[in-house]
C-alpha cells in the first residue's frame, strides 16, 4: 500500500488533498505548511491535517470553490478551516501576514504521491518557532512544535542555533 493510499484510508479523506493542491496550483502563490511540510524534510511522523499559506487575493476564490466541492468553511480570525464531512482530515489555510513570502520561496516536493510547493526549510523552521513561542497556542501544539523542531535540528544541525535556548539545550 503507498503512503497515499494509506493515508487516504486512515483520515477517510478520499482525494481531498488532491483537490485542495489541485485549487493551490491553479492559484500559484501558496506553499505547504506545518507537520506535512516538516515530513518533505525529515522521517515522517502521522497528522490529520494540512496547512497552508494562500496569498491573502486568493483566501475568497479558494473558500468558494472548495465549499462547490463539498468542503464545510469555518472562517477564523487566523485560519481558513475546510473540512469536508466524513473526513478527518483538517485544512487550514493561515491569514497570518508573517507567512506572506513563504510562497515565493517554496520548493517543489513530493509528499503523499503528489508533487506541490513546500516552504522551504528555513521557513519552516521560522514558522515553528513561531508557534512553539505563542503562550495562547495550546500545549500539546506547542509540543508537537517542539518535536517537530528537534526533529529538523537533528537531520540539519546547521539550524540548531537558530533555535530558542530551551530547545537547543535538549539538543546537547
Amino acid at each position: 500500500m503507498t503512503a497515499s493510499a494509506a493515508f487516504e484510508s486512515i483520515s477517510g479523506s478520499g482525494d481531498d488533498l488532491h483537490q485542495v493542491v489541485a485549487l493551490c496550483e491553479s492559484m500559484r502563490d501558496y506553499c505547504l505548511i506545518g507537520g506535512l511540510a516538516i515530513n518533505c524534510y525529515v522521517e515522517p511522523v502521522y497528522t490529520m491535517d494540512a496547512d497552508f499559506v494562500l496569498t491573502a487575493e486568493h483566501m475568497e476564490p479558494v473558500a468558494k470553490r472548495l465549499e462547490a466541492l463539498g468542503f464545510k468553511m469555518e472562517d477564523h480570525p487566523h485560519p481558513l478551516n475546510a473540512l469536508r464531512p466524513g473526513s478527518q482530515l483538517s485544512i487550514q489555510f493561515t491569514k497570518d501576514q508573517r507567512y506572506a513570502e513563504f510562497p515565493a520561496r517554496a520548493e517543489m516536493h513530493e509528499t503523499l504521491g503528489m508533487c506541490l510547493r513546500v516552504a522551504s526549510l528555513a521557513d519552516l523552521v521560522q514558522a515553528k518557532i513561531w508557534a512553539w513561542s505563542d503562550p495562547q497556542r495550546r500545549l500539546s501544539k506547542r509540543k508537537k512544535d517542539e518535536l517537530d523542531l528537534i526533529r529538523v535540528a537533528e537531520k540539519y544541525p546547521q539550524f540548531t542555533p537558530r533555535l530558542p535556548d530551551a530547545i537547543r539545550r535538549q539538543l546537547l
